[in-house]
């Protein structure tokens, strides 16, 4: 296994990361403990060092699951990161007792990287005026937080501001070759290497998404290429090229994709991809990009919608759908994680939004669209 400093840390982290987001499930809907715990220690054993989890995965057993796993091992070789639920946190108060409890789940007395869960620049602005700056620094005083950092959801600008607002020793963001302008993207990975804070790459495969089937004009420049990788191992070897970033996190789902993904961990190195090989990289993303219906940034400014339609979040699902041509897949996600009084089939076209839109867009008509493309979703079991 193949390991990276932090920058102005001596810890050495392996290049792959599991994440305890995807762990398999049972009939039940939990979490599989023997399948789970089965991939953790084949992890371990191999050579992975660092396990990123979170309150909220899976509904809370993520947390007490690693902890089992941790009661399993030894602590000191092994980095452990955990979020604070800061959608959760109405006081300050709220902040110590979400880490107690964390270090409790984790049966530890530490946590290695503590993150700021999922911040934007709303909840960044709220995450201050509760305390949170003296929060992280308490914890770190205390030795119960060893490394401070934020996963990040929101635009360049935004990812900047936070970037710059603390002495951050890490942050985590989207990373992957088809996303090298969406969110933080490589202006953010560019921006973090010049500050010196240490990167995690998260959703290195889009969430599963370019593991999958290729669509036919993508896969046409697979063949035109004569590409004979997997799209797995195609995609983690662009981030794995990526010298500034520390850990690429992995959401692996079974024991056949860890197998697969240490693998690849042990062959992929940083800067030995050469300009043709990256222009390849380009131009496959080019297609995928051609495949956009809706070419929306989501930088909600369309926001907030007089009849609460989730305006931006409905245009990724639908854009991810028509991207990857994978209906189904994302009638499901809409269904589940757009609430039904935030549907498209809600707006009435008032056209509050469309001024808003800085890419002019004519956001009724498109979100009309939509609502007639999933209007076969059904509950989801």
């Amino acid at each position: 296994m193949k390991y990276r400093k932090m920058p102005y840390l001596d810890d050495k982290l392996s290049t792959l990361g599991f994440g305890c987001m995807r762990l398999p499930k049972n009939k039940e809907g939990k979490i599989d403990e023997e399948q789970a715990l089965a991939m953790l220690h084949y992890a371990y054993e191999n050579g992975v060092n660092y396990y990123d989890t979170a309150w909220s995965y899976h509904n809370g057993e993520s947390e007490p699951l690693l902890g089992k796993f941790l009661s399993q091992i030894e602590r000191n070789k092994v980095f452990i990161a955990t979020k604070l639920p800061c959608w959760l946190v109405k006081n300050r108060a709220d902040m110590d007792n979400f880490l107690e409890k964390q270090m409790e789940h984790l049966q530890t007395s530490y946590i290695d990287y503590y993150l700021l869960h999922s911040l934007n620049q709303k909840s960044w602005m709220e995450m201050k005026r509760l305390g949170v700056i003296d929060f992280l620094d308490k914890a770190k005083m205390e030795g119960k937080v060893r490394h401070l950092g934020f996963s990040f959801h929101d635009s360049y600008p935004a990812f900047k501001k936070i970037l710059l607002a603390y002495q951050w020793d890490f942050c985590q963001f989207l990373l992957n070759y088809l996303d090298t302008n969406y969110q933080a993207g490589m202006n953010g990975y560019k921006l973090a290497g010049q500050n010196g804070t240490g990167i995690v790459a998260m959703e290195p495969l889009r969430g599963g998404k370019l593991a999958g089937h290729l669509p036919e004009n993508v896969a046409a420049v697979w063949k035109k290429h004569n590409i004979r990788l997997s799209p797995v191992k195609f995609a983690l070897r662009w981030v794995w090229n990526l010298e500034g970033c520390q850990v690429l996190l992995s959401g692996m789902s079974s024991l056949e994709q860890v197998k697969e993904n240490v693998h690849y961990a042990n062959i992929c190195k940083a800067n030995v991809l050469d300009a043709k090989t990256l222009k390849i990289y380009k131009e496959v993303r080019r297609e995928f990009l051609k495949r956009i219906p809706v070419m929306c940034s989501e930088c909600r400014y369309c926001l907030p919608c007089p009849q609460k339609v989730a305006i931006p979040d409905i245009f990724g699902i639908y854009n991810d759908s028509i991207m990857f041509n994978e209906k189904d897949r994302h009638q499901k996600e809409y269904e589940l994680f757009i609430p039904d009084e935030s549907k498209a089939d809600k707006c009435i076209a008032c056209g509050a939004c469309v001024s808003k839109c800085p890419r002019h867009i004519n956001i009724p008509e498109e979100v009309k669209k939509i609502a007639e493309y999933f209007a076969e979703c059904k509950v989801i079991d």
